[in-house]
């Protein structure tokens, strides 16, 4: 076989956390909320931050370069307006907050090597947000990037006559929003940790919704779930769990479930070589690093943990390829 991928290739492979480097340390200093606000030239944002001199500019001349800044003649930096739209952390579009995200992945993600080698004990990374308003801020832009493939899978999903949803680990409601946008008669349950439900109840209300929606506080790994649903989502959820703790929630969820009720699970579904889809694969290094057990799994170990769990009818729905793969079981 006739090699196609060249050494520049391979080097530029290894040389792509170069621009993911300059964009995540931008976002650290808060660069395109600051200059969105007040264009200004380098000497100037020194002194604003402060920062070194030397440091910054150099930093901000590659920003220029990689197209996210804009320099005058004069030497005065504003973020490019398709950047600004999502890095200034006043900017509705805002997805910064998970920007800083993936700058606590970076630090996980730097000792890839030695947990692959079985050379450091795992410990949970330390949580990256801490405040009330970084936790409020971070969800909003969840919900921001979320909502589009929310409707997407609601479209997906046969809803038929179901009318009690219970959305668990719901978030700010963005899923428990398309499900009842979609169906005017149904009503929900959002479940999730105390410190999102006020959240959740704000945009809930925002949304005119919050009527027909019943907030529940509690932790799914060691509270039972509400029950007298008939359709249960499970989004985003299984790949931060172990084998065994799937099979506990789901057994929840069977029990929250009238009889007939139907679980929907939302997350990466592997194919079963667990190469496919490639952005699946990725988020199992994601889980190897920052998580005890978690990883992403296949539709027959999903399957079997359904059934495990008392599940019968389980089908796959759709793949995906953006954590947008979908499985469905049924309560007997």
């Amino acid at each position: 076989m006739k090699n196609t991928r060249t050494a520049q290739d391979i080097l530029t492979l290894a040389r792509g956390f170069m621009e993911s480097r300059l964009l995540l340390t931008a976002a650290e200093l808060n660069l395109f909320t600051l200059l969105d606000e007040a264009p200004a030239t380098a000497a100037t944002l020194a002194g604003r931050l402060p920062a070194d001199l030397r440091g910054l500019t150099i930093l901000l001349d590659a920003l220029a370069a990689m197209g996210l800044m804009m320099k005058t003649p004069d030497g005065a930096y504003s973020p490019a307006p398709d950047a600004a739209a999502f890095l200034n952390e006043k900017s509705p579009q805002s997805v910064l907050p998970m920007v800083l995200h993936a700058n606590s992945l970076w630090k996980s993600w730097s000792n890839l090597t030695t947990k692959v080698a079985g050379s450091e004990p795992f410990a949970i990374p330390p949580a990256e947000i801490r405040s009330a308003e970084e936790i409020q801020a971070f969800i909003g832009a969840m919900h921001v990037v979320g909502l589009p493939m929310a409707r997407q899978i609601v479209k997906a999903v046969a809803i038929e006559n179901a009318r009690n949803l219970i959305d668990v680990g719901g978030a700010s409601g963005t899923y428990t929003i398309a499900f009842l946008s979609a169906a005017p008669y149904m009503r929900a349950t959002l479940f999730d940790r105390p410190a999102v439900i006020d959240l959740a109840r704000e945009r809930l209300a925002a949304e005119c919704l919050i009527s027909r929606v019943r907030l529940v506080a509690g932790d799914f790994y060691t509270d039972e779930l509400p029950g007298g649903h008939d359709l249960a989502l499970v989004s985003a959820i299984i790949h931060q769990n172990g084998p065994a703790q799937n099979v506990d929630l789901f057994r929840k969820v069977c029990r929250a479930l009238v009889s007939g009720g139907r679980i929907i699970i939302r997350d990466h579904i592997m194919a079963p070589d667990r190469v496919t889809p490639e952005e699946g694969a990725f988020f199992a290094v994601n889980m190897l690093v920052n998580t005890q057990a978690g990883s992403t799994y296949t539709f027959a170990e999903i399957r079997s943990w359904l059934e495990e769990a008392g599940f019968v009818n389980v089908r796959l729905v759709q793949t995906g390829s953006r954590m947008d793969g979908l499985i469905e079981a049924a309560v007997p």
